[in-house]
């Protein structure tokens, strides 16, 4: 992924900023019809984009009709970042949400991802049920108000920034501009 190939070619350390993507959004999700008040064809329509834009980069990209609310998948993001090998979680994430169609807002399915990764269940139960994660997902929400990030993916180094789903070597021009240094 393009991560991987950035902190291989430059001297830089990411971190992952969280975004409120749809926040209204009801824990049950909502179809995809319902969030962009469209037909079934819009839909299909915007899943082949996502799906070509997603191939460009290697990614897989599933057919999916539902929207479902990250918050808890967020907190439990900050949560595993804390722990060895946790940063599996966003991409172990991203599958079940963008390829299996799977709620990430559902804790039962966030705590079958934290076991499929190898990170302690009972741990992971408490974080979502105490929500012990709540707080530094606020500072990151209106840390991305403060950027004006208006999608995902964001990326950002320094004070310049750029929104969407770009190509790599908008990226990379990015990095070198804000004065990352090549390994």
């Amino acid at each position: 992924m393009r991560i991987e190939k950035l902190t291989q070619t430059f001297n830089i350390k990411t971190r992952y900023v969280h975004f409120p993507l749809h926040p209204d959004t009801p824990q049950e999700g909502r179809s995809l019809e319902q969030l962009f008040g469209s037909g079934p064809e819009a839909v299909q329509a915007k899943n082949a984009n996502m799906k070509k834009l997603m191939s460009q980069e290697g990614l897989p990209y599933g057919e999916r009709t539902h929207t479902y609310n990250s918050r808890l998948a967020q907190e439990l993001g900050c949560w595993a970042d804390t722990k060895p090998g946790g940063e599996a979680i966003h991409d172990a994430i991203f599958k079940a949400y963008f390829v299996e169609q799977k709620n990430v807002g559902d804790p039962s399915v966030l705590l079958d991802i934290v076991k499929e990764i190898g990170l302690p269940v009972d741990e992971a139960q408490t974080v979502i049920e105490q929500r012990t994660f709540k707080d530094q997902v606020d500072v990151d929400w209106q840390k991305s108000h403060q950027y004006g990030v208006t999608g995902v993916p964001t990326f950002v180094a320094g004070r310049t920034g750029v929104v969407g789903a770009q190509p790599y070597d908008v990226i990379e021009r990015m990095l070198t501009e804000a004065g990352a240094k090549r390994r």
